[in-house]
């Protein structure tokens, strides 16, 4: 029997001019605070970026309201089903970087979006163009498209030294990029990026993969699609696509995200059940002998870690763990 899907994951972000993004923070709050809702929202003087679940009864009245707030009145919006919230908490918060990169962005030069079955399409045509994986290395291991490049970074401020890399193999003016990334932000901060530095024909998906699985299913896509929500992983559509995540230890199959159970370590990385038992829930032996460690019968596949006080905080457990 299925899991009733009463609650919607919504997934969207907008790079327009908020005069008072603390106002806004508090706007924000205040109206989700009234309805069944939990989210992760950051806010600026850029924008929003922002990732929540509602139950679904509060989702119409919600968007409505956000399309009444001039800055996100064209926020593209997607949306999800699922069983229960997907966000540990209600988080709303201002900083001064949507994505964090670390230098000056020109963000009124970006790549040009093209729709989802478009990308489908210059995908079929094997156009020439370099595909580019525009997420951290962890997520790409779960699930990409066939034949991109996967850069070697963990994360998104390391791009920026990647572009000079790449610079130095692929002619700026002669390569066009093709590049994608979850929801889409990514690819707007990393295209503006490219174009400073020369490149001068970048395309990015309209939406993200998360749009394009939703419009057009698996088509050049191989595994899972990685979410910074409490899912960790979800299916490209309703479509099943083999496994192209290996268990960290064995090499095995494996789809099942961990967080490293030596708290001081916290790797995200794929194991499969029989490894998680061996090694203790950890990412490498030497960190099966650390004093923080979390229990690795209370951890779950598919959420993301519980942090350190959860435990602390339980008398009976720190008895028999604490040195």
């Amino acid at each position: 029997m299925s899991e009733q899907k009463n609650y919607s994951v919504l997934a969207f972000y907008a790079f327009e001019p908020v005069a008072d993004p603390h106002a806004e923070v508090v706007a924000q709050k205040a109206f989700l605070q009234e309805l069944d809702a939990t989210a992760r929202i950051y806010i600026s003087e850029q924008g929003i970026n922002a990732q929540m679940s509602l139950a679904n009864n509060d989702v119409e009245r919600y968007v409505t309201w956000l399309r009444e707030r001039e800055p996100f009145k064209n926020a593209d919006i997607k949306i999800q089903l699922h069983h229960e919230h997907a966000f540990p908490r209600l988080t709303v918060k201002y900083r001064k970087q949507l994505v964090a990169v670390d230098c000056d962005i020109d963000l009124s030069q970006r790549g040009q979006h093209v729709s989802p079955t478009q990308w489908k399409k210059m995908l079929d045509e094997k156009t020439g163009a370099l595909l580019l994986d525009v997420r951290n290395d962890y997520e790409c291991k779960v699930g990409h498209f066939a034949n991109a490049e996967l850069p070697p970074c963990n994360e998104f401020r390391e791009f920026t030294r990647y572009l000079q890399g790449l610079k130095e193999r692929y002619d700026p003016k002669q390569t066009p990029v093709m590049m994608y990334c979850t929801g889409g932000i990514r690819c707007e901060v990393f295209s503006s990026l490219m174009m400073q530095q020369g490149f001068e024909t970048d395309y990015q998906i309209h939406g993200g993969v998360i749009k394009y699985a939703e419009e057009v299913g698996a088509d050049h896509w191989q595994g899972k699609l990685f979410v910074f929500d409490d899912r960790l992983t979800v299916p490209m559509g309703d479509h099943d696509t083999p496994s192209v995540g290996i268990c960290h230890h064995c090499g095995k199959p494996s789809e099942s995200y961990y967080n490293c159970a030596n708290m001081d370590c916290n790797a995200l990385f794929l194991c499969c059940p029989e490894c998680l038992t061996t090694h203790s829930g950890c990412c490498q032996d030497s960190c099966r002998q650390a004093s923080r460690l979390r229990p690795v019968s209370q951890q779950n596949a598919h959420k993301p870690f519980r942090k350190w006080y959860h435990y602390a905080k339980d008398k009976s457990w720190g008895k028999t763990k604490e040195k």
